[in-house]
């Protein structure tokens, strides 16, 4: 990022397209139907996954064996406060690795054992006008992209290391990519905003580049010292992302109120930064629009549904 961190990050023409972490009960697992008990090794772990992220409270009936309830306490991360003293990587890694989930995007695997890079010192602009550097100073040297797993315990981790609540990561990554870390987006002609490896055409459109990336679509030439490993890790990706977003829940991102913005920017609201991820503006009917369709597919929980799973 740089001045141009003021501009949306996607094209505006395009509207639609937590420590508190709070140790949950033993997660519950329906009894098995007929068919359910019928089923392949994969799927009847993607019913217990399922299981345990729907209803990560409840107990398992007494007597219940081994197989139907998971004896390991599920872990949800929730939303931590405006410079809440926020947990390490390691520390959200042990916490995740506790109880792991399976994958669902098979695709991804390679990408999710590849972790990534400490960024640069312009992460964050410091520039007048534009973020407050503290920003830089306590966000950015904790971006790294130190952890592999599967992809939901990689959005899980993010969630916990930058304190945001996980079932808002799940849906906004289902928004941007689908959860799928091989998303080019943002296709442009100018070759100076195409990433190294990535020139004009080099990506099967004749004279055009795609300049965003990954499984939060991260934004080329912003995130400066970031790359290239926002392309090749998930980790990294979600990291970087959620440092942002953290930024501007922590209030760090004035420069919002200096901009066409839809109300005045404060710290805090955590779904105006899901919005400002978007549109690059506060609540903007582009950031409206967004912010409603992360929503919609929150309340639709879209990452347990069976035609989000693959392979």
């Amino acid at each position: 990022m740089s001045e141009g961190i003021k501009v949306a990050k996607r094209g505006t023409a395009r509207i639609l397209a937590p420590l508190v972490i709070a140790a949950g009960l033993i997660a519950a697992v329906h009894s098995a139907s007929t068919s359910a008990a019928s089923a392949s090794p994969t799927a009847a772990a993607r019913l217990t996954a399922a299981a345990r992220l729907s209803d990560p409270g409840r107990l398992a009936a007494p007597g219940r064996s081994a197989e139907a309830a998971p004896t390991a306490k599920a872990v949800y991360f929730h939303t931590l406060p405006p410079s809440a003293k926020l947990p390490t990587g390691a520390h959200c890694a042990k916490l995740v690795d506790a109880t792991p989930l399976p994958e669902n995007k098979a695709a991804n695997k390679p990408y999710n054992r590849g972790t990534g890079q400490h960024v640069g010192r312009k992460f964050f602009p410091t520039t007048p006008g534009s973020d407050n550097p503290l920003a830089q100073k306590r966000l950015a040297p904790r971006i790294n992209g130190d952890f592999a797993g599967t992809t939901i315990d990689i959005l899980r981790w993010a969630a916990c290391k930058w304190g945001i609540d996980q079932d808002i990561v799940f849906a906004q990554a289902a928004v941007e990519s689908w959860w799928q870390q091989d998303t080019l987006g943002d296709w442009g002609n100018d070759a100076a905003a195409c990433p190294l490896g990535h020139k004009l055409g080099a990506d099967g459109k004749p004279g055009l580049c795609p300049q965003s990336y990954g499984v939060l679509q991260n934004r080329y030439p912003y995130e400066h010292g970031g790359w290239p490993g926002l392309i090749k890790s998930t980790a990294m990706n979600a990291d970087a992302a959620y440092a942002i977003w953290r930024a501007c829940f922590d209030g760090y991102e004035t420069w919002l109120n200096t901009v066409p913005r839809g109300s005045q920017y404060h710290k805090g609201d955590a779904w105006g930064c899901v919005g400002r991820w978007f549109a690059g503006r506060w609540r903007t009917p582009a950031a409206l629009g967004y912010i409603a369709r992360v929503k919609q597919y929150l309340r639709e929980k879209i990452w347990l549904t069976p035609n989000f799973q693959q392979g």
